[in-house]
């Protein structure tokens, strides 16, 4: 278990990070005596300095969905990250790829809450009551300390949340089978992957139970309005400086966002 000294240390490496656009060395190589506690609690700190500084809490995402994702990070439980008002990029719009430090992006869909959420004991259909709607995004992901990452790394790099684009058609969460919405990422017009939202833990709505009881046990609430990214159902796309990314998610429509 680390100190406060040094959990505020390894939020100065990421703000550094961060700020200069250049990766730092991993937190687990710095202090191998590392905890998941030390890295939710050291993207717990690093939340609140940016919520100091003007940045406000629009929501939260969740990471690690998949078994193959879980085992690849030696971890048998997903993650989660907070959202700024600060990260949101309009569909169709541009973000300089100098901007990140090692830029991806996967398809996923985020549920935008009615009611305030709070686990424990929050299992799909309370998830699904408490949604107002469910609409199509693409997160824009970002790496602020180097590889090989630990998923103490992943974790206090606030789980590598860095952006996230919105659009397409907004659904209830019982009109239709979440399930099998399925979302196509085409990078400059060509597919590059697919995949369906039962991937993410047989239904969507299960990632945001999760975090809804992850955060329960911090005595944390998800409110009204607030954004869960429910994880993503394709595998990562590394763009280059000058793609344009697109997704199609069928009925719910498409979205897209460039890298200049």
């Amino acid at each position: 278990m680390l100190s406060e000294a040094d959990r505020n240390k390894a939020v100065d490496t990421l703000e550094k990070a961060f700020k200069e656009r250049k990766q730092a060395t991993q937190l687990s190589t710095t202090w191998p005596n590392i905890t998941i506690e030390d890295a939710y609690g050291i993207s717990t700190l690093w939340a609140k300095r940016r919520m100091a500084a003007g940045a406000k809490l629009i929501g939260h995402k969740v990471g690690l969905t998949s078994k193959a994702m879980q085992r690849s990070s030696k971890i048998d439980e997903p993650d989660f990250g907070y959202l700024f008002d600060d990260m949101i990029v309009p569909d169709g719009g541009k973000v300089q790829h100098s901007n990140y430090c090692l830029p991806r992006v996967e398809i996923e869909l985020a549920f935008v809450l009615g009611k305030r959420l709070m686990g424990p004991g929050v299992g799909l259909t309370d998830v699904m009551r408490a949604t107002e709607y469910v609409v199509p995004s693409l997160e824009l992901v970002d790496a602020r300390l180097q590889d090989p990452r630990k998923i103490f790394d992943t974790v206090s790099d606030n789980a590598a949340a860095s952006g996230i684009v919105i659009g397409g058609r907004p659904v209830r969460p019982f009109d239709i089978d979440l399930r099998w919405v399925g979302g196509i990422m085409y990078v400059n017009g060509e597919i590059e992957e697919t995949g369906v939202a039962a991937g993410v833990l047989g239904h969507p709505a299960m990632g945001v139970a999760w975090l809804a009881n992850r955060l329960g046990t911090l005595g944390t609430a998800m409110e009204p309005g607030h954004i869960v990214l429910a994880g993503s159902f394709t595998r990562v796309v590394f763009p280059k400086k000058g793609d344009t990314l697109h997704a199609d998610f069928g009925q719910l429509g498409g979205i897209s966002v460039q890298y200049v």
